[in-house]
């Protein structure tokens, strides 16, 4: 955490490069030199601030500060602390911050974890930056000032909720503070139903504020807020005590997120894309299913290919796209796709049974190996698996060979996030797999998921299979992965798996059965999107899950040997070395980790 003359050197730094945004929006504005603090501190410098504070959403300043380690999709604290992914590229050397994040031992020495508190609170503070120098303006200076004010507050309440479900214990600081008192404000000032109440005030004043809609392709709307605000009233219903038990779940704040849905699906605004992997093409972005999306551009006029996702740097596969190979799926999620003969996911468990697709070499071919299983369709929009069709390529399918270090992660890659490898929407070269494809903060599967998960612990389940159903009948209706023309990929009626998914009937469908099908439907829908970490934490099953997860998985994966969820520590990360120092060795941390001493 910084204080603001530290902001400020950045923003005079030139806070419009650092911006994501689509090249038609408000912040695709070019530095135009540097500018004083006075400037800065004053009506003519509003937009500057508004702009550096929307530009932290891709982090406060991407390629200068590493975001690939520290990333706001959240593909390391969200998905490899999961049992959705491993964190791939050379080895587990390589990353090693990231890999003791995948195995939980993770302390206050690691420097990704610092990193992501202090940028964070870099991010936070832009957003008060703008909100002290909007207080002092006058509407006929700023005439947008009550908009401007709702969208930091919105912005702010943002990166307040990253903090909360990563930190836990966090430090809460306004715009009404003085620079001086932060670093002896107190970390467990608040508990964590009282800092996310403070970011649900944040959300709730500004969908007050806010129209329904922005002249401005990237600003925060009403809706943007109202959908967030949903989520921060899912994740306080479920109430945890001081070692992260669940030890209630809130009925009236399950009512709110199923108030707050239906108005938001009563718009008539969102939707559901109609093939899933319109998802990945830059042509459906801003679509109906975008409810909050982190703006980028390609080919812009700013440095390198532009306003990329820098996040998203990494994990690009070699082959065509000759990228570094991190974050890659496990096999635990590959088995999650199958089916049963009802075209409905094994919620027994037995998924975790038997591998699927498991490659086998002939020589130097690989054949995939147990792939009879009937499986969801998205396992292949998700998966990127050897001899199958990638995308639209077609020069050779998925090869094994383009995993880095196969020999200690398998052989499958993540396939959402990139455009197609001969698309012109790709940038050639460095960075790889660099697109103008924006980032969804919330999309419209989000808010028939988080309803339905009201609605089933509410005992409304019947309400909430529908919605499921919504979900379910989208992937059934798009189109498929057909079998690449190879020789190695078994043919099941020209498709490249033996594709069976159906909607949930009403028959068994009680409250518990519902329970673990919205969970497990917010898996398979939600992968790799950076959320299934958090799910877990929400849920109060994290230990449970992931010390079977990785029991399952010692035999594939050897590095799992050791590794071990240690319930009441590893829901949140420490709060590290350098965050005590700077407060005056005053933060208290975590339970289950070392005190600082």
């Amino acid at each position: 955490m910084k204080t603001t003359h530290i902001i400020y050197t950045m923003i005079l730094a030139g806070a419009a490069m650092m911006t994501a945004c689509d090249e038609s929006d408000f912040l695709d504005n070019k530095p135009q030199g540097v500018m004083s603090e006075d400037i800065l501190n004053s009506a003519e410098g509003v937009d500057q601030l508004v702009t550096a504070a929307y530009a932290a959403l891709a982090g406060p300043n991407p390629q200068d500060w590493s975001v690939w380690w520290t990333p706001t999709t959240n593909w390391t604290f969200g998905e490899v602390r999961g049992d959705n992914a491993y964190k791939g590229g050379g080895g587990t050397g390589d990353g090693n911050d990231a890999h003791r994040m995948e195995v939980f031992t993770v302390d206050a020495t690691n420097g990704q974890v610092d990193g992501k508190w202090y940028h964070l609170y870099t991010s936070v503070q832009r957003c008060n930056s703008a909100l002290k120098v909007l207080a002092n303006c006058s509407e006929s200076d700023v005439p947008a000032k009550a908009v401007r004010i709702a969208e930091m507050k919105a912005l702010r309440a943002h990166y307040y909720f990253e903090l909360s479900r990563l930190f836990n214990q966090i430090v809460w600081i306004d715009e009404t503070m003085d620079e001086q008192a932060y670093a002896t404000e107190p970390n467990n000032k608040y508990s964590r139903n009282e800092i996310l109440e403070l970011i649900a005030k944040d959300f709730a004043d500004a969908a007050e504020v806010l129209p329904d809609a922005q002249g401005e392709i990237g600003r925060v709307n009403k809706w943007m807020a109202k959908a967030y605000l949903a989520k921060v009233h899912l994740y306080r219903a479920y109430e945890q005590d001081a070692q992260h038990k669940v030890v209630n779940i809130n009925k009236d704040e399950l009512q709110k997120v199923v108030s707050l849905c239906e108005e938001l699906k009563g718009t008539g605004k969102y939707g559901l894309l109609d093939d899933f992997q319109q998802l990945d093409l830059v042509e459906y972005e801003n679509g109906r299913e975008s409810v909050w999306a982190v703006q980028y551009s390609m080919n812009d006029g700013s440095a390198s290919a532009g306003r990329i996702n820098w996040s998203n740097l990494l994990n690009a596969p070699q082959g065509p796209y000759s990228g570094d190979g991190f974050f890659l799926p496990s096999q635990d999620l590959i088995n999650a796709y199958q089916t049963d003969a009802n075209g409905l996911p094994l919620l027994d468990g037995s998924w975790q049974n038997a591998d699927y697709d498991v490659i086998t070499f002939e020589g130097e071919q690989p054949i995939n190996n147990q792939v009879d299983a009937t499986v969801d369709p998205r396992l292949d929009f998700v998966v990127g698996r050897p001899n199958v069709r990638w995308k639209t390529y077609t020069e050779t399918p998925c090869l094994a060979t383009w995993v880095r270090d196969r020999g200690t992660y398998g052989y499958h890659c993540c396939k959402r996030f990139f455009v197609s490898p001969e698309s012109p929407k790709m940038y050639p070269g460095w960075p790889w797999g660099a697109s103008e494809l924006n980032w969804q903060i919330i999309r419209y599967a989000d808010i028939l998921l988080w309803e339905s998960e009201a609605l089933v612990e509410l005992g409304r389940q019947d309400e909430a299979r529908p919605l499921v159903n919504e979900i379910r009948r989208r992937a059934k209706q798009s189109a498929w992965v057909t079998a690449f023309e190879g020789l190695y990929c078994p043919n099941f009626n020209g498709y490249a798996a033996n594709y069976k998914i159906e909607e949930y009937p009403a028959t068994g469908w009680t409250q518990d059965y519902a329970r673990k099908a919205v969970r497990f439907e917010t898996r398979l829908e939600k992968a790799m999107e950076g959320e299934r970490f958090f799910d877990l934490v929400r849920w109060g099953i994290a230990a449970e899950t992931m010390n079977k997860y990785i029991e399952c998985e010692k035999d594939n994966r050897v590095y799992y040997g050791e590794a071990h969820f240690v319930e009441g520590r590893d829901e949140y990360f420490p709060l590290t070395d350098n965050q005590f120092k700077f407060s005056g060795n005053t933060y208290v941390q975590n339970p289950g980790y070392a005190s600082f001493q």
